[in-house]
């Protein structure tokens, strides 16, 4: 009995002596805000975005502080996956921004549209129903066949045949 009591005790002990051991959030906050702070500063150069990281890395630490075995390390890394996610947002962006695109004439924009009306206009009503239904206004098949109360197969066999015409109707018009 005296064994039970004595493990029983020394188990109150250790658990006692975990929770005085085991950190808080706010002891990892007052540990690692600065020195974090100064190494996204170094990684990107400017402080409030180094700021901005470092609140975003503590707020995912924050969310799964009773889930994280290492938080310091899980801080890290949240903030070099958030750094490393912004530069790569901010070199797509750079490269849409900076990335000369071709100059858009708007005559040829308008031949080309007046070019695919009168395409559309020349097929069957039927097919051309379908295409605007499917490709237009994004209808699923099902829906695009109780518009035009027919079954699914049809809009879509009726949707192939007009796509065929029309590419071999533009392509006729391009070779001239």
């Amino acid at each position: 009995m005296e064994h039970v009591e004595r493990s029983s005790s020394l188990a109150q002990e250790v658990v006692t002596e975990a929770a005085a051991v085991a950190p808080t959030f706010e002891d990892l906050f007052a540990a690692q805000h600065e020195r974090l702070y100064r190494a996204l500063y170094l990684i990107v150069g400017n402080g409030p975005e180094a700021e901005e990281l470092m609140q975003d890395a503590f707020l995912k630490v924050f969310e799964r502080w009773d889930r994280v075995e290492d938080p310091t390390a899980y801080l890290y890394r949240c903030a070099m996956n958030a750094a490393r996610s912004r530069f790569r947002r901010l070199t797509i962006a750079a490269k849409r921004t900076l990335t000369p695109g071709q100059q858009e004439d708007a005559f040829s924009l308008a031949d080309l549209r007046d070019e695919v009306v009168r395409a559309l206009r020349s097929l069957p009503e039927r097919q051309r129903l379908a295409l605007v239904l499917l490709d237009l206004l994004d209808y699923r098949s099902d829906e695009a066949a109780g518009v035009m109360r027919v079954r699914a197969a049809t809009v879509r066999s009726l949707a192939s045949q007009g796509r065929a015409t029309l590419k071999s109707t533009l392509e006729i018009d391009h070779e001239r």
